[in-house]
């Protein structure tokens, strides 16, 4: 029992070894601003490795190179749009989560709006098609069949 005990301890250190080995950054700020502008911009950018991670978030050695280059340029008094600026000339516009309103991103900004407008008239149409439907009138069939129907409810 204690050989299966010992044996369960070494696989759960081996399991958590990672979590131990992964490294820490710390950054000393002047102030609580720079900081703030430090995690703001790390958030706002997308790991070139990742596709969907933040580079404040991503492991990958990429994301530590772009961390790095983000905190001398704050330490360098760069503003956050020259920064931005620096770092999608360096690895483009996927970085950025919100990609920047320019003639080839139209549409990419305007796709949301036009699908929307396409939904509110085919909404409109099938609404519109209802009613005209519903509002015809019942054959001499249809009708005869709806005052009998009507009659039978009357008299019981």
């Amino acid at each position: 029992m204690a050989l299966i005990r010992g044996l369960g301890l070494v696989v759960l250190m081996l399991c958590a070894l990672p979590a131990w080995s992964a490294g820490i950054e710390l950054r000393d700020f002047d102030d609580p601003v720079t900081e703030q502008r430090y995690r703001d911009l790390t958030a706002s950018m997308r790991c070139p490795l990742c596709e969907n991670q933040a580079i404040d978030d991503s492991d990958a050695p990429i994301s530590a190179d772009m961390r790095e280059r983000v905190y001398q340029l704050l330490d360098e008094g760069k503003s956050d749009t020259e920064i931005i600026q620096h770092m999608v000339q360096r690895f483009g516009d996927y970085i950025l989560y919100n990609p920047r309103l320019e003639q080839r991103t139209y549409l990419l900004w305007g796709l949301p709006v036009g699908l929307l407008v396409v939904v509110g008239v085919v909404v409109a149409w099938i609404v519109r098609s209802r009613r005209h439907a519903s509002a015809k009138a019942l054959s001499p069939d249809e009708q005869a069949r709806l005052d009998a129907l009507i009659e039978r409810k009357e008299s019981s």
